[in-house]
């Protein structure tokens, strides 16, 4: 495991003194200042993945502060590695064009290269046709494509919508405008007693009122981890619908969505290690082929009349305009570096930094650790919010950035 030094600042308390100490870490709380190191040592003669990785990213190779620069902050965007930057570089010095619409050879070749990005992102879901992938500019877009277009046209005053109150916002607020459009009513799960969405009271909300369920896959806040396959049996028995915000899951595991069963699943490229800009929705193809457009204009349609249009097939029908070229190819790079290392072999590594990092992290004083305790029976995913009693989070997310080693 790579060598990994968190260091918190002292900052004045109102609590009394406080000394410990242990064989791998050290933490006094003297004079009314805290610190705090947590270090772990390079197995000698071992290489971790993250060490064998990290010349891949050149932003890592800068010094901040004067100490090597350490990122903490995926969940929120990943760094790109040199063969993502060099595939943007790459289309935009070679064969810069538009897709869809031009015969001439650099339109031809950005085709080709839009629509293996395409097919790129099909295979690492495992979806069934490369046509059930379709580019938004981010997860975002996907979600509220699937609410303006699947939720307006198919529901109702008092159907009900399942989501769980660990959701993104951007998982909420679209459903909340369609809910006030068409008077269906939104229905909320709480979390059970490990900090995680109560999946027994989700079996339970479920009825025949149910038309959709929406629910993470990986939360980006309590990093829980939720049993898709479960939550869409139940759903399906109902004759409902499942969306899967899957961004904090396709870029640290494998998702198959057809072991999955999931009819919409969404994915941003920024958190893959691909560009910003684009991301894309899986959706199953009998559902794409009777949702009606989300936006209108060039590409999206079959013919156009001065009085009425046709539509094209999915997934055209919804991407109108030029698209972002350059970012789905760089999305394509990027599956293919990820691919190359293998997802099962980065969860795993992961899940061995979460661990450690969530141990180490419980020996800290006064610190508040958000979502489930990592167990045999409950999974929590390589990812961590937490809080110190008395520090406000600002101060400690300031001054952690601007420590020196």
């Amino acid at each position: 495991m790579e060598g990994l030094v968190v260091k918190l600042p002292s900052f004045p308390f109102l609590s009394p003194n406080i000394s410990s100490s242990s064989s791998s870490s050290t933490f006094r709380l003297g004079f009314r200042r805290f610190s705090a190191s947590i270090s772990a040592a390079v197995n000698e003669g071992f290489v971790s993945l993250g060490q064998l990785t990290r010349p891949d990213f050149p932003i890592l190779h800068q010094e901040v502060n004067g100490s090597k620069l350490v990122y903490l902050d995926n969940a929120a965007t990943s760094q790109k590695p040199t063969a993502v930057l060099k595939s943007l570089q790459n289309y935009y010095e070679a064969y810069n064009s538009n897709v869809h619409r031009g015969i001439h050879y650099l339109s031809a070749k950005a085709t080709d290269e839009y629509e293996l990005a395409r097919k790129k992102v099909a295979a690492f879901i495992n979806a069934s046709d490369s046509a059930e992938i379709v580019f938004t500019r981010n997860a975002t877009e996907a979600i509220n494509l699937v609410a303006y277009s699947w939720g307006l046209s198919n529901l109702k005053p008092r159907d009900e919508i399942i989501l769980t109150i660990a959701e993104h916002h951007s998982a909420i607020v679209p459903w909340q405008i369609v809910a006030q459009k068409t008077g269906a009513i939104l229905k909320f799960v709480s979390l059970d007693e490990n900090e995680v969405p109560d999946v027994e009271k989700l079996r339970e909300m479920i009825s025949t009122s149910t038309k959709l369920v929406v629910v993470h896959h990986v939360s980006n806040v309590l990093g829980s981890v939720l049993p898709i396959e479960d939550i869409v049996i139940w759903a399906h028995a109902v004759g409902a619908k499942v969306l899967v915000d899957a961004c904090q899951s396709v870029p640290h595991m494998v998702v198959d969505v057809q072991g999955l069963d999931a009819d919409f699943l969404v994915a941003s490229s920024h958190k893959m290690c691909g560009p910003t800009g684009i991301g894309f929705l899986f959706g199953k193809s009998n559902l794409l082929l009777t949702m009606p457009p989300f936006l209108g204009g060039g590409e999206m349609i079959s013919d156009v009349f001065l009085d009425h249009s046709t539509y094209a097939e999915p997934p055209s029908r919804f991407e109108a305009g030029t698209p972002a070229i350059g970012e789905a190819i760089g999305l394509g790079a990027a599956i293919d570096y990820l691919s190359g290392i293998g997802m099962q072999k980065i969860h795993d590594y992961e899940m061995e930094l979460a661990n450690y990092l969530y141990e180490k992290l419980c020996s800290v004083p006064n610190i508040r650790i958000y979502g489930p305790k990592p167990s045999d029976d409950i999974h929590r995913a390589a990812l961590c919010s937490f809080n110190i009693e008395n520090i406000h989070p600002t101060d400690i997310a300031t001054f952690l950035d601007q420590q020196v080693a």
